[in-house]
């Protein structure tokens, strides 16, 4: 049995809590949000984020950074990206040297194009920092549906500890050492979801999905590949698998604002109608940085940020893109003649 503390009480963390109690572990949840916690101790259930998931009497809760924090086994980091610095730079003073903190949040800083296991790094100089994710959504974790997803760390041994504490039978967990091209296509999918969610609110249909998918992961390839990480993690769980749950699922939150931006909404009118963090508008400038700094082409991404930052129609967006030049599918594939 180990201890473990989840700092962020979202959806997420709640789902992840239930996970890890399911396997008989002690767990902490914290919130800096002190009327989450109230709730969360009352009801045991998250009304909000989470309904119909109960969480078991012997999670408890807590809104004391420190005891969440400090002396545990493992650290599960689960609030927004968005928060993930700040948040981070406020349990370094309780961080133990060589005490493992999980990232299982998706984005990438704008201003400083870091990955959030990078921005943990640096903030958190004691620990050792490891990273979760793959195609999952938080109503069907709490729900024990069967899901299955990856475990990254710098050191095989890390990985497979982090590997051993969540999995089990509903619950499948490989390991990788490539946490870079984890955490880009875990971040850069949730543009090219918000690309799918505005075709469906367009009305277009599974042709049209089906091709924002497969060029959309192209698009992170190149990127990921650029900056050094491995083509077999796009092709993966946390990349291809990623996208392709998000793209699709009535649960993604990025889909849904996309879907609303299709309709007509602006992007903050969407925002506030989902009314959970959409990582994806908030990776949208940083992917576009990313493109310019490594000199990729990422025709998708730069339309989404067309659409969410200058006005532009998801119609235009669309017609343009496929109105673009002509080309090989796969420039590296030779002729016979």
């Amino acid at each position: 049995m180990a201890n473990v503390g989840i700092i962020g009480a979202g959806s997420w963390g709640c789902a992840l809590a239930t996970v890890l109690e399911s396997n008989g572990h002690c767990v902490k949840v914290w919130s800096i949000v002190e009327a989450e916690i109230a709730m969360l101790k009352e009801k045991h259930e998250h009304v909000d984020k989470l309904p119909g998931v109960k969480l078991a009497d012997t999670i408890t809760f807590t809104c004391d950074l420190k005891e969440a924090v400090g002396g545990m086994d493992m650290v599960v980091l689960a609030v927004p990206s968005p928060y993930t610095r700040s948040t981070a730079k406020s349990m370094a003073p309780f961080v133990k040297e060589g005490q493992i903190i999980v990232s299982v949040a998706k984005g990438i800083e704008e201003h400083t194009l870091m990955t959030l296991s990078d921005i943990i790094e640096q903030e958190i100089k004691a620990a050792d920092v490891a990273v979760l994710c793959g195609p999952s959504h938080a109503e069907e974790v709490g729900a024990k549906l069967p899901t299955t997803l990856v475990a990254g760390a710098h050191t095989r041994q890390t990985a497979e500890y982090v590997q051993s504490i969540f999995m089990n039978e509903v619950f499948r967990v490989y390991t990788s050492p490539d946490i870079l091209g984890m955490e880009l296509g875990g971040a850069l999918k949730n543009v090219i979801a918000l690309a799918a969610g505005m075709a469906d609110g367009l009305g277009y249909g599974d042709n049209t999905k089906a091709a924002l998918i497969t060029r959309g992961i192209a698009e992170i390839g190149r990127l990921a590949v650029k900056m050094g990480a491995n083509i077999e993690t796009i092709n993966g769980l946390t990349g291809m698998g990623d996208l392709i749950v998000t793209c699709a699922s009535r649960h993604s939150r990025n889909r849904k604002a996309g879907m609303l931006i299709g309709e007509g909404y602006t992007m903050q009118e969407a925002m506030d109608e989902v009314k959970m963090v959409v990582e994806g508008v908030y990776s949208a400038k940083a992917a576009i940085a990313l493109e310019q700094k490594y000199e990729v082409s990422m025709p998708i991404i730069e339309q989404v940020n067309k659409v969410l930052f200058e006005g532009k129609t998801a119609k235009e967006a669309v017609k343009e893109l496929m109105l673009r030049d002509k080309r090989m599918e796969h420039q590296n594939l030779k002729w016979e003649q």
